[in-house]
This record gives C-alpha cells, sequence and structure tokens, in this order.
C-alpha cells in the first residue's frame, strides 16, 4: 500500500506531462495547416508568423489554430529592430543571452510600432535580416 501511494504523483506527473505534450502537438498541426498558404512561416510558442509577397500575418498559436491574427504590410514599415530585454541590438551580432526578445516593425506613418516576439535570438535575427533584405528591395523599387 505504502508503494502505490508513493508511485502515484509519478503516475500523476505522466499523465500531465502527456496532456502537455498532445496540446502541443495540436498547435503544431493546427499550425501546419495555417502555414501552407505562406511562402515562408515560423511557429514557436509565443507566435506563429507567416510571409505572403509583402504582406506579414501573425498571431498567438492555439490547439484551434492561430489567434488574434494581424496582417501588415513591409510596404508600410520605415525600419525593423532586433529588441532583446526591450532594448534594440545589432542583427549582424546579436547577444548570446536575453530574456524578452522580439522583432519590432517601425511604421512608416504615425501609428505604434508592431513586436512580434520570438523564443530565440538567432531565430529573430535571421528573420530580421532576411526581412531587413525584403524591406530594402521594396524601398528601391520605382513606385
Amino acid at each position: 500500500m505504502e508503494k502505490g501511494l508513493l508511485w502515484l504523483p509519478l503516475l500523476g506527473a505522466f499523465i500531465w506531462l502527456a496532456q502537455q505534450g498532445w496540446n502541443e502537438y495540436q498547435k503544431v498541426e493546427a499550425y501546419r495547416n495555417w502555414a501552407s498558404g505562406f511562402e515562408r512561416a515560423k511557429y514557436d510558442i509565443y507566435a506563429v508568423l507567416g510571409q505572403k509577397d509583402s504582406d506579414l500575418t501573425w498571431g498567438k498559436p492555439t490547439r484551434q489554430g492561430p489567434v488574434n491574427l494581424a496582417t501588415f504590410s513591409l510596404k508600410e514599415v520605415q525600419s525593423i529592430r532586433l529588441l532583446v530585454d526591450e532594448q534594440p541590438v545589432d542583427m549582424q551580432a546579436p547577444p548570446d543571452k536575453g530574456r524578452a526578445v522580439a522583432l519590432e516593425f517601425l511604421p512608416s506613418n504615425t501609428s505604434a510600432s508592431i513586436k512580434i516576439p520570438f523564443t530565440e535570438i538567432p531565430l529573430a535575427a535571421e528573420w530580421g535580416k532576411f526581412l531587413q533584405k525584403e524591406l530594402h528591395q521594396l524601398q528601391s523599387e520605382p513606385s
């Protein structure tokens, strides 16, 4: 009886871990279906991001699919910054460590900036470099 009571918390922990794994699997599958309509997409626990032409769509991943989706065009963006711990850093030489990581899109009009969270600094830096290159190409095109 005592041994059974000792194993009961461990069984509960395994059930909880299995449930968390199933929830994350469902989020990834919902993301996979959503991302099929984009040329380039990323998933992490904080946000999903998809790019199609010059439009970027982002939102929060859930088991039913991304929610709180917002779309904006790179044509409306003046510059892109990589933020680590709410401070802008160089995308070409990002720091190794930091807590809060985001790409910040500064619009050319006076509206508020858009911050898309990332879990990893290298992933955010790669997306930032790619999107900056796309932005420079759009800005150099004749109107």
